[in-house]
């Protein structure tokens, strides 16, 4: 029995970086790989409590999910997965990632310690984020 490891509780994520646009820069590129585009473009002070810039990326159409927030310090041991369709688009997100600067944790390949059918590509990101794209269905 194949289990559906789809759902998720989070509604939307805020990664502080210390640098916005550089960040955006990286991202745009490597999350459009898997069909996340950037939705929104928050400006400093546009409400009382968003002191800083933000820049939202999601799914066309949905809302953003994924945001950006500048002037902030990235956490230790900071990692965000983000769920694909194929083990091609976990390869896309990978060589992707490589291609706009980021440094190769592990290749694409089966994590079978997660489960059997675990497929997933991981890097580090300019702001040291690691970062992944993981397929849970198998070949």
């Amino acid at each position: 029995m194949t289990l559906d490891r789809s759902g998720s509780r989070i509604d939307h994520l805020n990664v502080a970086v210390p640098d916005l646009a550089a960040a955006v820069a990286f991202y745009e590129p490597v999350l459009a790989s898997i069909g996340i585009a950037k939705m929104l473009e928050i400006p400093p002070d546009a409400t009382p409590n968003q002191p800083t810039a933000m820049t939202g990326f999601g799914l066309a159409d949905v809302k953003p999910y994924f945001w950006l927030i500048d002037g902030g310090t990235v956490g230790s041991n900071m990692h965000v997965a983000f769920t694909v369709d194929s083990r091609a688009d976990v390869a896309a997100f990978h060589a992707a990632a490589l291609a706009a600067g980021a440094e190769e944790l592990l290749a694409p390949a089966v994590h079978s310690e997660y489960h059997a059918d675990y497929f997933g590509g991981f890097v580090l990101d300019p702001h040291g984020i690691n970062l992944e794209a993981v397929c849970h269905r198998g070949s």
